[in-house]
Parts: structure tokens; sequence; C-alpha cells
């Protein structure tokens, strides 16, 4: 708007109207005009404190103000919103606007009208407030829009390198590195680098919308990478991202990205570099001296507020870095083990075919169920198939069977008496390989727990009397037709001991008794 108050108090301080119109950025016809219809009211100066330019544009200029009243007033929130639709143009709207009018018998405004209202609205909407951000509070990251490149020293075939930018809001105190990709390792790594960088963590961490960071962007209830977020609470911070298309959520990462790519990307754009290592040295020397660069507005640099007002205050450093983890579903098999890798890892077996969440780092296997982590395990490496069993997770019989070995199945049965272990040690002495008898020795433990600790040391003297070498099966055949209570000078029908001949028996079947001719 046109500053009447000035060129009027201008003038009756005797300037100019050549001075008059370079001051006030107006013409001089504007200037001259204003004049010469201020002398023909009534109005004498100084003004009062009510007589507002948009008052004296009425008064000196009523014929404006009576156009504009005769005009139909386009609804300008609604043209602001159709503008943010894709190649929705002010024309169009404005074309719409009047067909609009000519069906109600109204007058619109010219094009030109139209345009100067709804930019004048557009600035007032476009008011921004100013955030008092206090030390310590938030850091801002983003990935740079523009690329930079490396070269291959033998073939020159160039690689897309991005930049990873990280600003303290309060000193603006900024953080640069180059990765050769923007996927998750990096995002994750260049987030522990710049903490380590920083010496410290805020309390608040902006990002933007991107996958590594957030699952579900949404202005109330955004989702956050899983990953990400494990990241966050190992330095206990808080993950915020920015809205969807609200840059001004993270202001100082937009400001740092434009002054790096200034002072940094263009700064580096004639030299070749060949290795990311050699790049991200140069980044750091760019990167120092804008740290260190004195602000154009206030005293001080990024550098000097930042250790003198901001780095006392910051978080401090976990003990160690944090690790990046990978994350997968698996089935727990019938054997209570997981397959990660080709390794296998034990799960308590009470969790036989369920669905867990396993989380993978380059030392430790964690396993969660319902986000309730139930084991763990070191991570296994070489050759595949390997396992780790931890002996609680087995079933009770699983585990009571691998307790057992040689020396301890003689050391029970010794206890059983010298028959049982006789037979024990028969037992393993029979088979090649000596854990080839586990299985029957553990058998014949059980059939003391089925029969008695004394009947079983009955049918080992029985089945010691019968043969040397006595087995499992013989064992319990004494003990399950009840012969372990026959003495053993009473020998049961169809058993011959060769040691005897046939008259000291009391009753013997000749050839005769079978059909057979007397030999």
């Amino acid at each position: 708007m046109t500053k009447y108050r000035e060129i009027l108090r201008l003038h009756s301080r005797g300037i100019s109207q050549r001075s008059i119109a370079s001051a006030c950025s107006a013409s001089r016809n504007t200037v001259s005009s204003v004049i010469r219809r201020f002398k023909k009211t009534e109005l004498e100066f100084p003004l009062t404190e009510d007589m507002t330019d948009q008052k004296l544009q009425v008064l000196l200029f009523p014929e404006t103000h009576e156009y504009s009243s005769e005009r139909k007033m386009p609804d300008l929130a609604y043209i602001q919103r159709e503008m943010k639709r894709p190649s929705v143009t002010l024309k169009l709207l404005w074309t719409e606007y009047c067909t609009m009018c000519r069906m109600s018998n109204e007058i619109p405004l010219m094009y030109s009208r139209f345009c100067y209202h709804y930019q004048r609205f557009s600035e007032q909407t476009r008011a921004s407030m100013h955030i008092s951000r206090k030390p310590a509070e938030q850091t801002e990251v983003d990935w740079a829009g523009q690329k930079m490149q490396i070269f291959d020293r033998n073939t020159g075939e160039a690689t897309t390198a991005y930049l990873f930018v990280g600003a303290l809001s309060y000193s603006q105190y900024a953080f640069a590195q180059a990765f050769t990709s923007q996927n998750q390792d990096n995002w994750i790594a260049a987030h522990v680098n710049m903490y380590k960088y920083f010496g410290g963590v805020t309390k608040i961490l902006i990002p933007d919308n991107l996958k590594t960071g957030v699952t579900k962007a949404d202005n109330k209830e955004p989702v956050i990478n899983r990953v990400y977020l494990e990241m966050a609470e190992h330095y206990d911070t808080v993950v915020l991202p920015a809205r969807v298309r609200k840059p001004k959520d993270k202001p100082n990462a937009e400001g740092t990205v434009r002054i790096l790519s200034n002072g940094v990307i263009a700064a580096l754009r004639d030299m070749q570099f060949f290795s990311l290592a050699e790049l991200n040295r140069a980044i750091r020397l760019k990167m120092e001296e804008i740290n260190t660069e004195p602000f154009q507005k206030k005293d001080g640099s990024r550098q000097s507020v930042f250790l003198g007002e901001e780095k006392p205050l910051l978080l401090q450093l976990p003990a160690s870095e944090y690790e990046l983890s990978t994350w997968k579903v698996a089935t727990v098999q019938y054997n209570y083990h997981v397959s990660i890798d080709k390794m296998l890892y034990s799960v308590p077996y009470e969790y036989i075919k369920r669905k867990v969440d396993v989380k993978i780092t380059r030392n430790v296997i964690e396993i969660f169920f319902n986000d309730i982590r139930i084991c763990s395990h070191p991570r296994i490496y070489g050759r595949a198939g390997q396992y780790n069993t931890v002996m609680e997770h087995m079933p009770r019989g699983h585990r009571e069977y691998l307790q057992w070995d040689a020396d301890r199945f003689i050391q029970w049965a010794k206890k059983v008496g010298q028959n049982t272990e006789t037979t024990v040690r028969a037992i393993l002495e029979f088979h090649k390989v000596e854990q080839q008898g586990y299985r029957s020795c553990m058998a014949l433990l059980k059939l003391a727990d089925k029969y008695s600790i004394t009947k079983l040391e009955a049918a080992c003297a029985k089945a010691l009397y019968y043969t040397p070498t006595p087995s499992f099966k013989s064992v319990k055949t004494i003990l399950s037709t009840g012969q372990d209570k026959i003495g053993i000078e009473t020998l049961p029908i169809g058993f011959e001991d060769k040691s005897k001949s046939a008259e000291e028996y009391s009753f013997t079947r000749g050839a005769e008794y079978y059909g057979r001719k007397k030999i």
C-alpha cells in the first residue's frame, strides 16, 4: 500500500516531491496526486493517530474504493488451497471465478486485481514466527539434495556420493559426511559419527520422513523405523519426525544443507576424489571453516556458541557406540532351535512352532516373543550347520539324556549293585563306539524306575548267569516275565546250563518224548 502518511509528513517538512518519491518507493505522479488531493480536503498536518493509510486512501481516492466495493471478492482461502493441487494456475482459477460471477450477476475483478489480492493474502498467511531454541534441545538431520562424485583411479568411472547433514538447532553447529548410498546402514552410521563429532546427544532428534527413519509418515502418530528407534533408545534421545512437506519443522537442517551445498559441494566441484575417505577429509576441512566463520547478524560463530553454551548441556554419550542390528522373523523348529544364516540357536522348548523376532548384530543373536526377550546367544561364524544349545532350553528328558556319559552310568550302576555294574560295563564294551550303548544304559536306568532297584539287580544277576554279555533286551525280558523272582538254582524250562550234565537235572525230556527214535 502507498505510504500516504509518510508522503504528507515529508511534504510538510519541505522535502521535494522527487526526494519523497524516492524515500517512499512511489512514483512522482502518485506523490503529486496525494499532495494535490490532500490540499482539497479540510485535513491539516499533523494528522491524528487514527488517520491510517487505509482511511487516507478512501478519503483521497474514493473512486478506487468504490470500484473495489462494486466487485465480487474471490474466496482467497479457497484459491490458496487449490493452488497447492497439481497443474492448477491463477489464470484457471480466475476464469472459474469469472464464470461464477456471471452466473450470479456479479461483477468480477480484473485479472490484475485478482492476482494482487491473492498475493497480499498469501503474504499474510506465509508469516513465520521465530521460535527460540534451548541449548542441547534438538538435532535436525537430512540428506542433501545435490550429489558428489568419486572416481575410479584406473577406469575413471564415477560413483555417486550422498551428503548427510546434521545441525544443532540452537548453535547451528553442523556435521556432514559423504556415503555411497542412502541405505539403512549408512543412515545409522551417519548418526553414530555425528554424535561422536558433537561429543554428546540432544534430547530430540528431528529427521525427514524417509523410510530408513520413518516406516509410516503421519502428522499425528508416525511409525518410527524399528532399527532407527533402537538407535535413538541407545543414545537416550527421542525421534520427532518433521511433518510431511513442512520444511520449517527443521529449518536449521534445510539452511545447513543450503550452506553446505554452497560452501562444500560447490567449493569442491572442480576437484576429483578417488576414495570416499579422501572426499570426507576435504568435507571435514570445509565444514570446520563454516563452523568457525563469524555470524553476519550476531556475535560469535557456530563453533563459539556450541563450545560456550551448548556442548556442556549435551547428554553424555553411552559407554559403547550403537551397533547396527537387523531383524528377522523365524519359526521355532521341533528341535527347539531357530536357523539364522545357516546357524542354529536354541529357544526354550515351550515356543516350538511359534514365530519369534530375531535381532541380529555382529556379535549377538537376541530372540524376542511379543517384544519380550526370551534368550540370547553369542553369534556363530564358520562352518554352516553349527548348533548353539542352552541346556535349560531342552525338555527334561532330553536334558537328562545329554547329562549322562559312560562314567556316570557306571557310577550309578555301582549304587544299584555289582551285577548291574557288570551288565552296564558289558553293554558299553559290546559296541564299537561307546556312545552307541548310551541309549541301552538309559533304558536300563528307566527299568529301575519302573520295577525298583532290587528287581533290576536280580534281573541283571539272572542275565549274567545265562551269558557273560547280557543286553538290555534280555534284562527287560526277565523283568517283564517275572523271572527275577526265580532263584538261580531253579532254572526255567527252555534254558540249559551247559556246565552241568543232563543227569544232574531232576527231569529231562528224551528223544522219545519228541517223537524221535533213540540214538
